[in-house]
C-alpha cells in the first residue's frame, strides 16, 4: 500500500511538472521570439528592409508598436497565422500597412503579448513605427465582439485595431469573443 501510495505522487508530480513546462513554453518561446524580432527589427533598417529573425522564419518584422504608460514594446510581424502569433502580434494583411493611412489590424495572443490590452485606457498613446516613419495613435474605445459577426468599418477610417481572444482569464482557448481595442490616429508620419 505504501509504495503505490508513493508511486502514485511521484506520477502525480511528473504530471504536475510536465504541464507546468508546457504552460511554460509559450511564454518562453514568446519572449526569447521578440529578443530576435527586436535583432531583425534594428538589422532591417526599421522595416525597409526583410529580415528573417531565425534562418528558417517564414515570419519577418513589419512595425515596432509602443504603449509608453504601460512600458510595452513590441515588433509587430508580417503574419497574423496562428503560427505566426506564437511569436509575436501579427499585422492582417488585408488591413492597411502599420504606421500608414487607413485602418491597420494587430492581433496577438490574450495571454502573452496582448494581455496587457485589459489595462488599456481611454486616451494612452500607442506609436507605431514602420518603414515610413512613427504614427501616434489614441485609444478610443475598448469593447468585447463576436467575431462571427463583427466587421470593422475600412474605408475612410484612420485608425489601429489591437485585436485578441476574450475572456482574458479563459482555461479553454477559442470561442468567439474578441476583445478589440480602437485608438485613432492623431499625427501625420514623423521620422522619428
Amino acid at each position: 500500500m505504501r509504495r503505490a501510495t508513493t508511486f502514485g505522487i511521484i506520477v502525480l508530480l511528473a504530471l504536475a511538472a510536465a504541464m507546468t513546462a508546457s504552460a511554460s513554453w509559450i511564454h518562453a518561446k514568446a519572449l526569447l521570439a521578440q529578443l530576435l524580432l527586436q535583432r531583425a527589427w534594428n538589422e532591417s533598417g526599421r522595416g525597409l528592409h526583410t529580415i528573417k529573425p531565425w534562418p528558417w522564419a517564414d515570419i519577418a518584422p513589419i512595425a515596432r508598436m509602443r504603449v509608453p504608460r504601460l512600458g510595452k514594446d513590441f515588433i509587430v510581424l508580417d503574419d497574423d497565422s496562428g503560427q505566426a502569433l506564437a511569436f509575436g502580434p501579427g499585422w492582417t494583411p488585408t488591413s492597411a500597412i502599420p504606421g500608414t493611412r487607413g485602418l491597420s489590424v494587430i492581433s496577438a495572443h490574450r495571454d502573452t503579448q496582448f494581455a496587457f490590452l485589459r489595462r488599456l485606457r481611454r486616451g494612452d498613446a500607442i506609436d507605431v513605427t514602420a518603414a515610413r516613419g512613427t504614427r501616434e495613435y489614441r485609444v478610443t474605445t475598448m469593447q468585447v465582439v463576436d467575431s462571427r459577426h463583427f466587421r470593422p468599418a475600412t474605408h475612410g477610417f484612420d485608425a489601429l485595431l489591437l485585436v485578441t481572444c476574450y475572456p482574458f482569464d479563459a482555461i479553454v482557448p477559442g470561442g468567439p469573443l474578441r476583445y478589440v481595442v480602437e485608438a485613432r490616429a492623431q499625427q501625420s508620419l514623423a521620422i522619428r
